[in-house]
């Protein structure tokens, strides 16, 4: 049987070609000529077109919205309640989870872990294209998986690990990783962008069909994107990036996309040599060895989903030696920041520019949201007036471009996670402080509607300590 020819299709408008070009002929596009799967044609019996494909009548399997049953219980819990909050509450049968992060990030580790307690009512099939089955079993010792339901598969074969999976239905299927995996009838190495999405879209067919679920592990770029191409994201129902730095304990797994629940959850863990560990309570771990009577810090109270945690905020500025001065932001955004000194300038009179200017969030989190900006500026004041903040204060509000403070959203979490950790006073927005009920908290609120007021609050301008240089 002759091997069928390599055939490149434009994913523009689709024209086929016989060899790949960098431009494509009918639409004028460049760059968008891929190879695409060769076509294998079927004789079609009782007709005189011998090279035309049969058609499949479908028409058996439409089902009305009201036949399909919900009473079966549709998730699997992955006994770790930190994962089943960002998936949602479980993972849901049928669904192509595809999770991301860099290299030593605790990938696999977390796959691995989780095969124990779903191996207790369920089969799990661990599909491993880097590593053997006995590296497999090194790992799993160490994190003390020994359940007797999970199996192990070391092919690259992607078509053969489908057949495997229509053949033997496993409950629950782990490919690490999707770049390792290849099509046979394509010319193109593993890893490549057709390889890695003609192999998605034949694993997500079979979750599909025998309703598996399955998680896909992907590599990422030096930008810290998923590598491949970006049609397989949207392939999958859910995409889950794991932060963090690698030389650190702290882990952040979070939700890029979820069709079964929301994108704004977050999973804390902690990484120990026995596996990952899960955080229960990340305010007090992020504050834990905080330094007292310190000037440049400032505790603030950010939401990541449905979760309140604190975190410090730590500043310093120190006169500078060159031309232009430096400004450096870690977990915050850059031009935040710059915003953020200019009104400190402009509004206050605080002479910023001659100073190189360190911005740090401990514990590698991200401060997105702008409820983050008084703490930030509390910080900066502090560690330019060199004057500590009260170490039992905490606060949140946005900062306009004319020094007023707006109202921010869930300020009754924020509050009650900041008495619960043994704050006792709050600076915060007087709009947000009219919406509260303040009988509810023993914590001191102060509401502030400028930034020289959320100053003359620390009783910071009263005094006329001497600058940082």
């Amino acid at each position: 049987m002759a091997k069928a020819k390599t055939r490149y299709e434009c994913t523009a408008c689709g024209a086929e070609f016989p060899k790949w070009n960098g431009r494509c002929t009918n639409c004028g596009a460049w760059n968008t000529i891929e190879e695409a799967l060769p076509e294998i044609r079927v004789p079609a019996r009782g007709t005189a077109a011998a090279g035309r494909s049969v058609p499949v009548d479908v028409t058996a399997q439409i089902r009305e919205l009201a036949e399909v049953s919900l009473n079966e219980d549709i998730r699997y819990d992955t006994g770790i309640p930190e994962l089943n909050r960002v998936l949602g509450g479980g993972l849901v049968k049928g669904s192509v989870v595809l999770l991301g992060g860099e290299p030593g990030i605790g990938k696999s580790t977390l796959l691995l872990q989780i095969c124990q307690y779903l191996g207790e009512n369920h089969s799990v099939l661990y599909v491993s294209g880097e590593e053997s089955a006995r590296q497999i079993k090194l790992r799993a010792g160490r994190l003390g998986v020994d359940t007797e339901n999970l199996y192990l598969l070391t092919v690259n074969d992607a078509e053969s690990v489908c057949d495997t999976i229509m053949q033997s239905e496993p409950d629950i299927v782990i490919i690490d990783s999707i770049q390792t995996m290849h099509i046979a009838g394509l010319s193109s190495g593993a890893g490549s962008v057709v390889q890695v999405r003609e192999c998605t879209a034949m694993f997500m067919q079979a979750a599909k069909a025998k309703e598996i679920p399955v998680f896909l592990v992907g590599h990422v770029t030096k930008e810290g994107s998923i590598a491949g191409p970006k049609v397989m994201e949207h392939l999958v129902d859910a995409v889950l990036i794991f932060e963090g730095d690698r030389y650190q304990s702290i882990r952040v797994l979070r939700a890029v996309k979820n069709r079964f629940g929301s994108t704004n959850e977050i999973g804390v863990f902690e990484m120990r040599d026995t596996g990952l560990r899960e955080v229960e309570n990340p305010s007090a771990m992020l504050l834990d060895g905080r330094p007292l009577g310190v000037s440049g810090t400032c505790v603030c109270c950010m939401i990541e989903g449905s979760r309140p945690i604190l975190a410090e905020i730590q500043a310093l500025c120190t006169k500078s030696t060159l031309a232009s001065p430096r400004r450096t932001a870690t977990g915050l955004d850059y031009n935040r920041v710059y915003i953020l000194l200019a009104v400190l300038e402009k509004r206050i009179g605080l002479r910023v520019a001659a100073l190189d200017v360190y911005l740090n969030i401990v514990g590698g989190f991200k401060l997105d949201e702008p409820a983050g900006d008084l703490a930030v500026a509390l910080a900066l004041y502090s560690a330019i007036m060199n004057k500590p903040v009260p170490e039992k204060l905490i606060a949140f509000g946005e900062i306009g471009l004319g020094g007023e403070l707006r109202s921010v959203s869930n300020a009754p979490q924020r509050i009650a996670e900041a008495e619960r950790l043994g704050f006792t006073e709050c600076i915060l927005p007087k709009q947000t402080l009219r919406t509260l009920q303040a009988e509810r908290f023993h914590i001191r609120l102060r509401g502030v509607s400028s930034l020289k007021e959320a100053f003359s609050a620390l009783e910071l301008q009263s005094a006329q300590p001497e600058r940082a240089e």
